[in-house]
């Protein structure tokens, strides 16, 4: 039994238009600037609530807990209404997807955004279908980079069985880092949030579209 693990935003799905609406949302609440887009891209992989604590810092820091607790707040109220106003997965995440089915793998999305973002946001974009299980970064006790995260989330995606061979595709060091620690092989897209330059992660494999993922997992070996 095989398993892919998929990280969310930024591999599977460009989520940043979304999240940053909802970044500037929680900021103006506290009479603070916009940060963007662009800004977004790069603040975006460990959670909701980092995010809003990156963004915060970056227009004068934090000057409360209860500040803080209220950026979160207008955060979690404005994005659990937009999750898909504009998010959609990469180009080839669907036909990739449906080809590794046939191909006899297990799927799963294994993220740190919560569960109760990242199942409506799937289930808005009609991808829920395609999952043998979804692990938020709120599932477990651990997230990544924590190795934890993946292999509870293949333990999920097989029902408890042993699974023959396993690999992590995503966009950060979190997810690379984890893979590592997990001794599993990993392939990094070149179009996600990270701050690190892709080719610098020290992914086994690089790739520029999901037209180029079943090929790039045969020569990890799956």
């Amino acid at each position: 039994m095989k398993v892919i693990l998929f990280d969310l935003d930024g591999t599977l799905v460009d989520t940043a238009p979304d999240l940053a609406g909802a970044l500037d949302h929680a900021l103006q609440s506290q009479g603070r600037p916009a940060v963007g887009l662009d800004a977004v891209r790069h603040m975006v992989g460990d959670g909701a609530v980092a995010l809003v604590e990156r963004g915060l810092e970056a227009t004068g820091g934090i000057t409360s807990p209860t500040q803080f607790k209220a950026a979160v707040d207008a955060f979690f109220v404005y994005y659990g209404a937009n999750l898909a106003a504009t998010s959609r997965p990469f180009p080839g995440v669907v036909a990739c997807l449906e080809g590794l089915r046939r191909d006899g793998y297990r799927l799963a999305v294994c993220t740190n955004k919560t569960e109760q973002f990242t199942r409506p946001l799937l289930d808005q974009l009609d991808l829920t279908r395609h999952f043998d299980a979804i692990v938020g970064g709120d599932s477990f006790s651990v997230k990544k980079p924590d190795p934890g995260h993946l292999t509870g989330t293949i333990d999920r995606a097989t029902a408890g069985a042993a699974a023959s061979w396993a690999a992590m595709v995503g966009d950060s060091a979190n997810d690379i880092n984890a893979a590592k620690a997990a001794g599993l092989p990993s392939v990094v897209v070149s179009f996600g949030y990270t701050r690190i330059p892709p080719h610098e992660l020290g992914a086994d494999r690089l790739i520029d579209h999901f037209d180029e993922l079943r090929a790039a997992l045969n020569a990890l070996g799956a």
